[in-house]
């Protein structure tokens, strides 16, 4: 992993399932070259795990901020990330 790497943990709140929000991250981390994941949870939120560059990974939280049309994003929470994947994948509900 790139030493320059940066890994952000994301909680997305607001009206976030149902309107093509993981399908969109996952394409908008391809597009940017970000590692990691996306799901929904349970309680209605959307929770990503971004890995690269720093400039990509602010790019994409920037994206996660408003999301695709149709979305409302109403917080984006950053806790402290884990570990480092290998790559972007949507995963099953938490």
């Amino acid at each position: 992993m790139n030493p320059s790497a940066v890994t952000r943990h994301l909680v997305v709140r607001g009206l976030v399932q149902g309107v093509g929000y993981r399908w969109s991250m996952v394409q908008a981390a391809r597009r940017l070259g970000v590692r990691g994941w996306v799901r929904n949870r349970r309680d209605g939120s959307v929770e990503a795990l971004a890995c690269g560059p720093a400039a990509a990974v602010d790019a994409l939280v920037a994206w996660a901020r408003s999301g695709p049309d149709g979305a409302r994003v109403d917080a984006v929470e950053a806790p402290a990330p884990a570990e480092p994947p290998s790559d972007f994948v949507q995963r099953e509900t938490a």
